[in-house]
């Protein structure tokens, strides 16, 4: 049993919203994630949805301004947020907000100095699942997975690797090619190094192009986004989607941006997709 510190619960929509602290073994570090558990009946399992948040986010930027709440008590779902890196005094960092401490990229870094902390990936396709299976009422078999930007990128990567893993995939303004943009030529370079080929199962649009598949899924998408045209590319993934013939929704939300307004306005829409697909 992985030893979990409670930092803080509360009581919400009947249920309970909870940060907690461990020591990470993937990480080297202490990381810090927010679970909310809905009321259900003794010894009842539920499923589980987990959001990856955006650069320079923590857990607590969805927590405190996501609005999943009411809709996961309305649909009996967990929703577990973990931070987007490692953090403390004996982390490598960068100056800039999109590399380094925030900004993880849900990878497992091989370039010094960041290969010993920054093992997103790992931690959160394997360690993080691990400690949740072991401390709340979750039926890993009934998984989805969701995120913004960064995020967005972190689920749909990490749900194109782990086939069968996860019923339900959606995300918020994904990066949904970092081949193709800055902000994933910046953090690949950084912390896979300069061999492009590596870089592909880190890229979504890639990973479906080299045969990977979703069941199914949900992509929303402000138009007045000041990061769609350069850094986010959604038409890439609308493209990916349609050689492969791979079911999806992907749609454009006239003038809505980036930020956590947008997403806090399709959450319950979000919630609700996943929570049809995590039934039963």
């Amino acid at each position: 049993m992985i030893a979990l510190e409670t930092l803080s619960t509360n009581k919400a929509h009947g249920g309970v919203q909870g940060v907690y602290s461990h020591a990470s073994a993937a990480t080297g570090t202490p990381m810090t994630f927010s679970v909310f558990v809905p009321d259900h009946a003794p010894g009842a399992r539920l499923p589980v949805l987990w959001y990856l948040s955006g650069l320079t986010c923590t857990h607590a930027n969805v927590t405190e301004k996501g609005e999943y709440r009411a809709a996961c008590a309305e649909q009996g779902i967990i929703f577990v947020a973990p931070d987007t890196s490692p953090r403390g005094d004996d982390v490598a960092d960068d100056e800039a907000y999109d590399f380094g401490k925030g900004a993880g990229f849900y990878v497992n870094a091989t370039q010094e100095p960041w290969a010993a902390h920054f093992q997103m990936r790992r931690y959160i396709e394997d360690e993080l699942p691990a400690l949740v299976a072991q401390h709340f009422p979750v039926d890993m078999a009934r998984q989805g997975i969701t995120g913004h930007s960064m995020g967005g990128h972190g689920a749909l990567t990490i749900a194109l690797r782990n086939p069968g893993r996860f019923r339900s995939v959606s995300a918020f303004a994904p990066i949904v090619s970092p081949l193709n943009c800055p902000w994933g030529e910046k953090a690949l370079t950084g912390y896979i190094g300069p061999d492009r080929a590596a870089w592909r199962e880190y890229d979504a649009c890639a990973l479906i192009d080299d045969g990977a598949r979703l069941p199914d899924l949900l992509v929303d998408q402000g138009t007045a986004d000041g990061f769609l045209a350069e850094q986010l590319r959604t038409e890439l993934l609308e493209q990916a989607v349609a050689r492969a013939g791979m079911p999806s929704t992907i749609r454009l939300q006239h003038g809505y941006d980036h930020s956590y307004y947008f997403i806090s306005t399709f959450m319950a829409d979000h919630v609700a997709w996943h929570g049809e697909r995590l039934k039963g």
